[in-house]
Protein backbone atom coordinates (compact mmCIF):
# COMPACT_ATOMS: atom_id res chain seq x y z
CA UNK A 1 0.00 0.00 0.00
CA UNK A 2 1.21 3.33 -0.79
CA UNK A 3 1.24 5.73 1.81
CA UNK A 4 -0.19 9.23 1.10
CA UNK A 5 2.44 11.44 2.40
CA UNK A 6 5.95 11.76 2.46
CA UNK A 7 8.40 12.06 -0.45
CA UNK A 8 7.53 9.75 -3.49
CA UNK A 9 10.43 7.91 -5.14
CA UNK A 10 10.63 8.57 -8.75
CA UNK A 11 9.53 5.35 -10.81
CA UNK A 12 12.91 3.14 -11.13
CA UNK A 13 12.25 3.17 -14.79
CA UNK A 14 13.34 6.67 -15.04
CA UNK A 15 17.08 5.98 -13.70
CA UNK A 16 18.29 4.87 -16.81
CA UNK A 17 17.64 5.44 -20.70
CA UNK A 18 18.07 4.21 -24.09
CA UNK A 19 20.81 6.30 -26.89
CA UNK A 20 20.62 4.15 -29.65
CA UNK A 21 22.53 1.17 -28.68
CA UNK A 22 24.01 3.02 -25.14
CA UNK A 23 22.17 3.27 -22.00
CA UNK A 24 22.33 6.09 -19.81
CA UNK A 25 22.20 6.28 -16.23
CA UNK A 26 21.15 9.55 -14.68
CA UNK A 27 23.37 8.89 -11.62
CA UNK A 28 26.34 9.13 -14.04
CA UNK A 29 25.10 12.36 -15.47
CA UNK A 30 24.68 13.49 -12.11
CA UNK A 31 28.21 13.01 -11.23
CA UNK A 32 29.05 14.61 -14.42
CA UNK A 33 27.28 17.31 -14.14
CA UNK A 34 28.79 18.02 -10.20
CA UNK A 35 32.18 17.64 -11.94
CA UNK A 36 31.54 20.41 -14.54
CA UNK A 37 30.13 22.71 -11.79
CA UNK A 38 32.76 22.37 -9.66
CA UNK A 39 35.70 22.75 -12.56
CA UNK A 40 34.05 26.14 -13.18
CA UNK A 41 33.67 27.32 -10.33
CA UNK A 42 37.04 26.21 -8.90
CA UNK A 43 38.41 27.50 -11.85
CA UNK A 44 37.03 31.07 -11.30
CA UNK A 45 38.06 31.02 -8.11
CA UNK A 46 41.73 30.22 -8.52
CA UNK A 47 41.68 32.30 -11.59
CA UNK A 48 41.01 35.12 -8.75
CA UNK A 49 44.01 34.03 -6.55
CA UNK A 50 46.14 34.72 -9.31
CA UNK A 51 46.15 31.26 -11.20
CA UNK A 52 46.45 30.73 -15.33
CA UNK A 53 43.03 30.28 -17.00
CA UNK A 54 42.00 26.95 -17.13
CA UNK A 55 44.76 25.43 -14.99
CA UNK A 56 41.67 23.91 -13.03
CA UNK A 57 41.41 21.05 -15.87
CA UNK A 58 44.76 19.85 -15.29
CA UNK A 59 43.86 19.10 -11.73
CA UNK A 60 40.17 17.58 -12.84
CA UNK A 61 41.86 15.22 -14.88
CA UNK A 62 43.81 13.31 -12.03
CA UNK A 63 41.08 14.05 -9.59
CA UNK A 64 38.53 12.50 -11.23
CA UNK A 65 40.26 9.70 -12.55
CA UNK A 66 41.46 8.57 -9.36
CA UNK A 67 38.99 9.52 -7.12
CA UNK A 68 36.37 7.74 -9.27
CA UNK A 69 38.87 4.89 -8.55
CA UNK A 70 39.30 5.40 -4.94
CA UNK A 71 35.43 6.41 -4.50
CA UNK A 72 34.51 2.64 -6.11
CA UNK A 73 37.20 0.81 -4.03
CA UNK A 74 36.42 2.22 -0.77
CA UNK A 75 32.90 0.73 -1.65
CA UNK A 76 33.77 -2.54 -2.78
CA UNK A 77 35.98 -3.43 0.36
CA UNK A 78 33.68 -1.74 2.81
CA UNK A 79 30.79 -3.59 1.84
CA UNK A 80 32.53 -7.17 0.79
CA UNK A 81 29.35 -9.54 1.45
CA UNK A 82 28.08 -7.24 -1.49
CA UNK A 83 30.71 -8.49 -4.17
CA UNK A 84 32.61 -11.53 -2.37
CA UNK A 85 30.28 -14.80 -2.29
CA UNK A 86 29.73 -17.99 -4.24
CA UNK A 87 28.58 -17.77 -7.79
CA UNK A 88 29.02 -13.69 -7.10
CA UNK A 89 29.74 -12.12 -10.37
CA UNK A 90 33.46 -10.38 -10.02
CA UNK A 91 33.28 -7.88 -12.76
CA UNK A 92 30.20 -6.03 -10.82
CA UNK A 93 33.13 -4.40 -8.85
CA UNK A 94 32.98 -2.45 -11.86
CA UNK A 95 29.65 -1.46 -12.37
CA UNK A 96 29.56 2.09 -10.82
CA UNK A 97 26.03 3.03 -12.63
CA UNK A 98 25.13 0.78 -9.93
CA UNK A 99 25.53 3.27 -7.20
CA UNK A 100 28.28 2.14 -4.64
CA UNK A 101 30.45 5.05 -4.54
CA UNK A 102 31.98 6.16 -1.30
CA UNK A 103 33.09 10.00 -0.87
CA UNK A 104 35.29 8.91 1.81
CA UNK A 105 36.87 7.15 -1.31
CA UNK A 106 36.75 9.51 -3.88
CA UNK A 107 38.46 11.89 -1.36
CA UNK A 108 41.54 10.12 -0.98
CA UNK A 109 42.21 8.93 -4.59
CA UNK A 110 41.42 12.86 -5.37
CA UNK A 111 44.10 13.94 -2.77
CA UNK A 112 46.67 12.01 -4.67
CA UNK A 113 45.66 13.16 -8.17
CA UNK A 114 45.70 16.71 -6.90
CA UNK A 115 49.17 16.26 -5.47
CA UNK A 116 50.46 15.03 -8.65
CA UNK A 117 49.05 17.64 -10.65
CA UNK A 118 50.51 20.27 -8.18
CA UNK A 119 54.00 18.88 -9.11
CA UNK A 120 52.62 18.98 -12.61
CA UNK A 121 51.65 22.67 -12.62
CA UNK A 122 53.27 24.35 -9.67
CA UNK A 123 50.31 25.38 -7.64
CA UNK A 124 50.28 24.83 -4.40
CA UNK A 125 48.55 21.91 -3.34
CA UNK A 126 47.01 23.55 0.22
CA UNK A 127 45.90 26.67 -2.59
CA UNK A 128 44.42 24.76 -4.60
CA UNK A 129 42.32 22.39 -2.42
CA UNK A 130 40.93 26.10 -0.68
CA UNK A 131 39.44 26.87 -4.11
CA UNK A 132 38.37 23.78 -4.80
CA UNK A 133 35.90 23.60 -1.72
CA UNK A 134 32.65 25.04 -2.73
CA UNK A 135 32.97 23.50 -5.67
CA UNK A 136 33.42 20.38 -4.37
CA UNK A 137 30.44 20.29 -1.67
CA UNK A 138 27.97 21.56 -4.84
CA UNK A 139 29.03 18.66 -6.74
CA UNK A 140 28.58 16.75 -3.95
CA UNK A 141 25.11 17.46 -3.50
CA UNK A 142 24.04 17.13 -7.34
CA UNK A 143 25.55 13.90 -6.76
CA UNK A 144 23.42 12.46 -4.65
CA UNK A 145 20.33 12.83 -6.54
CA UNK A 146 21.56 9.94 -8.48
CA UNK A 147 20.75 8.42 -4.81
CA UNK A 148 17.40 9.59 -5.23
CA UNK A 149 16.73 8.36 -8.64
CA UNK A 150 18.62 4.28 -7.67
CA UNK A 151 15.71 4.23 -4.57
CA UNK A 152 18.96 4.16 -2.24
CA UNK A 153 21.19 4.98 0.62
CA UNK A 154 18.27 6.05 2.56
CA UNK A 155 17.70 5.78 7.01
CA UNK A 156 15.73 4.33 9.08
CA UNK A 157 11.83 4.10 9.36
CA UNK A 158 10.30 7.16 10.54
CA UNK A 159 6.86 8.79 10.27
CA UNK A 160 8.25 12.25 9.93
CA UNK A 161 5.92 13.95 6.86
CA UNK A 162 9.43 14.07 4.49
CA UNK A 163 10.14 10.23 4.96
CA UNK A 164 10.73 8.50 1.83
CA UNK A 165 9.05 6.23 0.15
CA UNK A 166 10.69 2.91 -0.84
CA UNK A 167 8.87 0.04 -2.75
CA UNK A 168 8.99 -3.03 -0.32
CA UNK A 169 10.53 -4.68 -3.42
CA UNK A 170 13.94 -2.93 -3.17
CA UNK A 171 16.90 -5.81 -1.94
CA UNK A 172 17.68 -3.22 0.97
CA UNK A 173 13.95 -3.08 2.28
CA UNK A 174 14.24 -3.88 5.76
CA UNK A 175 12.93 -7.30 6.24
CA UNK A 176 9.82 -7.59 8.31
CA UNK A 177 8.87 -4.00 7.90
CA UNK A 178 5.32 -3.25 6.50
CA UNK A 179 4.74 -1.83 2.98
CA UNK A 180 3.95 1.59 2.59
CA UNK A 181 6.92 2.41 5.35
CA UNK A 182 8.86 5.49 5.01
CA UNK A 183 12.64 6.04 5.25
CA UNK A 184 14.84 9.04 6.41
CA UNK A 185 15.74 11.02 2.87
CA UNK A 186 19.35 10.57 4.08
CA UNK A 187 20.54 11.77 0.67
CA UNK A 188 18.22 14.75 0.80
CA UNK A 189 20.13 15.65 4.19
CA UNK A 190 23.50 15.42 2.89
CA UNK A 191 22.93 17.37 -0.10
CA UNK A 192 21.29 20.53 2.23
CA UNK A 193 24.32 19.85 5.06
CA UNK A 194 26.49 20.22 2.14
CA UNK A 195 24.36 23.54 0.56
CA UNK A 196 24.66 25.05 4.11
CA UNK A 197 28.43 24.06 4.42
CA UNK A 198 28.88 26.41 0.95
CA UNK A 199 27.58 29.17 2.24
CA UNK A 200 28.81 28.65 5.81
CA UNK A 201 32.42 28.58 4.70
CA UNK A 202 32.75 30.89 1.97
CA UNK A 203 30.90 33.35 4.51
CA UNK A 204 33.88 32.82 7.22
CA UNK A 205 36.02 32.37 4.34
CA UNK A 206 35.68 36.27 3.32
CA UNK A 207 35.20 37.53 6.88
CA UNK A 208 38.46 36.33 8.53
CA UNK A 209 40.49 36.30 5.42
CA UNK A 210 41.45 32.50 6.21
CA UNK A 211 44.93 31.66 5.11
CA UNK A 212 46.18 28.82 2.61
CA UNK A 213 44.62 25.88 4.30
CA UNK A 214 42.23 27.13 6.33
CA UNK A 215 39.49 26.44 3.80
CA UNK A 216 40.10 22.80 4.14
CA UNK A 217 40.30 21.88 7.03
CA UNK A 218 37.22 23.34 7.39
CA UNK A 219 35.42 21.50 4.97
CA UNK A 220 36.85 18.01 6.52
CA UNK A 221 35.65 19.24 10.00
CA UNK A 222 31.71 20.69 8.63
CA UNK A 223 31.37 17.29 5.97
CA UNK A 224 32.86 14.64 8.77
CA UNK A 225 30.53 15.83 11.50
CA UNK A 226 27.33 15.42 8.41
CA UNK A 227 28.37 12.18 7.58
CA UNK A 228 28.87 10.94 10.80
CA UNK A 229 25.36 11.25 11.75
CA UNK A 230 23.58 10.53 8.40
CA UNK A 231 26.02 7.39 7.82
CA UNK A 232 24.92 6.37 11.90
CA UNK A 233 20.92 5.87 10.22
CA UNK A 234 21.87 4.64 7.35
CA UNK A 235 19.82 0.98 7.04
CA UNK A 236 22.33 -0.69 4.16
CA UNK A 237 24.48 -3.11 5.25
CA UNK A 238 28.28 -1.88 6.07
CA UNK A 239 31.59 -3.24 7.88
CA UNK A 240 32.09 -2.20 11.19
CA UNK A 241 35.54 -1.08 12.28
CA UNK A 242 36.59 -0.38 16.19
CA UNK A 243 32.17 -0.66 17.15
CA UNK A 244 31.98 1.90 14.39
CA UNK A 245 30.25 1.66 10.59
CA UNK A 246 33.25 1.72 8.47
CA UNK A 247 31.90 5.21 7.11
CA UNK A 248 31.90 6.34 10.09
CA UNK A 249 34.57 5.56 11.17
CA UNK A 250 36.03 7.40 7.60
CA UNK A 251 34.13 10.52 8.80
CA UNK A 252 35.57 10.45 12.04
CA UNK A 253 39.00 10.47 10.78
CA UNK A 254 38.11 13.41 8.56
CA UNK A 255 37.40 15.69 11.38
CA UNK A 256 40.64 14.55 13.63
CA UNK A 257 42.72 15.54 10.42
CA UNK A 258 40.72 18.97 9.41
CA UNK A 259 40.90 19.81 13.06
CA UNK A 260 44.75 18.92 13.28
CA UNK A 261 45.13 20.83 9.77
CA UNK A 262 43.58 24.03 11.26
CA UNK A 263 45.43 23.87 14.53
CA UNK A 264 48.82 23.48 12.16
CA UNK A 265 48.08 26.49 10.05
CA UNK A 266 46.90 28.28 12.66
CA UNK A 267 50.31 27.86 14.59
CA UNK A 268 52.63 28.78 11.23
CA UNK A 269 54.35 32.22 11.88
CA UNK A 270 53.19 34.54 9.70
CA UNK A 271 57.08 34.39 7.31
CA UNK A 272 56.24 31.06 6.85
CA UNK A 273 53.17 31.81 4.67
CA UNK A 274 53.52 32.78 1.09
CA UNK A 275 50.25 35.01 -0.73
CA UNK A 276 51.48 33.25 -3.90
CA UNK A 277 49.53 30.37 -5.08
CA UNK A 278 52.50 29.07 -7.13
CA UNK A 279 55.30 26.95 -5.50
CA UNK A 280 59.00 29.03 -5.15
CA UNK A 281 60.21 29.64 -8.70
CA UNK A 282 57.08 27.90 -10.03
CA UNK A 283 54.70 31.31 -10.68
CA UNK A 284 54.14 32.06 -14.70
CA UNK A 285 56.93 34.73 -14.28
CA UNK A 286 59.46 32.72 -13.43
CA UNK A 287 58.68 29.85 -15.60
CA UNK A 288 58.44 32.55 -18.45
CA UNK A 289 62.05 34.38 -17.45
CA UNK A 290 63.49 30.82 -17.22
CA UNK A 291 62.17 30.02 -20.77
CA UNK A 292 63.58 33.24 -22.28
CA UNK A 293 66.99 32.53 -20.32
CA UNK A 294 66.77 29.44 -22.19
CA UNK A 295 66.66 30.79 -25.67
CA UNK A 296 68.84 33.00 -24.92
CA UNK A 297 71.29 30.78 -24.30
CA UNK A 298 70.94 28.51 -26.95
CA UNK A 299 71.30 31.47 -29.38
CA UNK A 300 73.90 32.96 -27.47
CA UNK A 301 75.41 29.25 -28.23
CA UNK A 302 74.20 29.50 -31.94
CA UNK A 303 76.60 32.57 -32.59
CA UNK A 304 79.28 31.25 -30.71
CA UNK A 305 79.45 27.93 -32.71
CA UNK A 306 79.10 30.32 -35.91
CA UNK A 307 81.65 32.44 -34.34
CA UNK A 308 84.23 29.71 -34.51
CA UNK A 309 83.74 28.36 -37.63
CA UNK A 310 84.21 31.71 -39.06
CA UNK A 311 87.33 31.55 -37.41
CA UNK A 312 88.26 27.99 -38.34
CA UNK A 313 87.30 29.28 -42.00
CA UNK A 314 89.76 32.29 -41.93
CA UNK A 315 92.24 30.25 -40.46
CA UNK A 316 92.19 27.86 -43.60
CA UNK A 317 92.18 30.83 -45.62
CA UNK A 318 94.81 32.34 -44.54
CA UNK A 319 96.99 29.18 -44.21
CA UNK A 320 96.36 28.81 -48.21
CA UNK A 321 97.00 31.93 -49.10
CA UNK A 322 100.62 31.41 -47.49
CA UNK A 323 101.11 27.91 -49.00
CA UNK A 324 100.65 29.77 -52.37
CA UNK A 325 103.02 32.19 -51.83
CA UNK A 326 105.87 30.19 -50.24
CA UNK A 327 104.96 27.85 -53.69
CA UNK A 328 105.80 31.01 -56.02
CA UNK A 329 108.66 32.20 -54.04
CA UNK A 330 110.36 28.71 -54.18
CA UNK A 331 112.08 28.33 -57.77
CA UNK A 332 111.49 25.30 -59.99
CA UNK A 333 114.53 22.82 -60.24
CA UNK A 334 113.56 22.20 -63.88
CA UNK A 335 113.93 26.65 -64.75
CA UNK A 336 117.12 27.01 -62.79
CA UNK A 337 119.65 28.66 -64.98
CA UNK A 338 123.23 27.71 -65.31
CA UNK A 339 125.61 29.59 -63.38
CA UNK A 340 128.82 31.02 -64.63
CA UNK A 341 131.47 28.80 -63.48
CA UNK A 342 129.09 25.80 -64.39
CA UNK A 343 129.04 27.33 -68.05
CA UNK A 344 132.49 27.07 -68.51
CA UNK A 345 133.00 23.80 -66.41
CA UNK A 346 130.54 22.19 -69.09
CA UNK A 347 132.43 23.83 -71.70
CA UNK A 348 135.80 23.09 -70.79
CA UNK A 349 134.96 19.25 -70.15
CA UNK A 350 133.46 19.46 -73.88
CA UNK A 351 136.63 20.59 -74.82
CA UNK A 352 138.05 17.90 -73.98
Amino acid sequence: MTPLTGIPSPPLEWASFEVGPLTVHLYALFIVAGMILAVLWTDRRLTARGGEKWITVDFAIWAVLLGLLGARLYHVFTHPADYFFEGANFWRIFFIWEGGNAIIGSLIGGAIGIFIASRMTGIRMLAFSDALIPGLLLAQAVGRLGNYFNHELYGWPTDLPWGLQIEASNPAFPVGLPEGTLFHPTFLYEMLWNLAGIALIVLLERMFRWRTGKTLAAYLIWYGTGRMWIESIRVDYSEVILGMRSNVFGALCLVIVGIALFIYVSRLPVSQLSTSIYLPGRDPESEAARAAEGAHGAEADELDGDDDLDAEEETSTQSSVHDEETSEAKPNSGDVENTPDESEEVSTSSKS
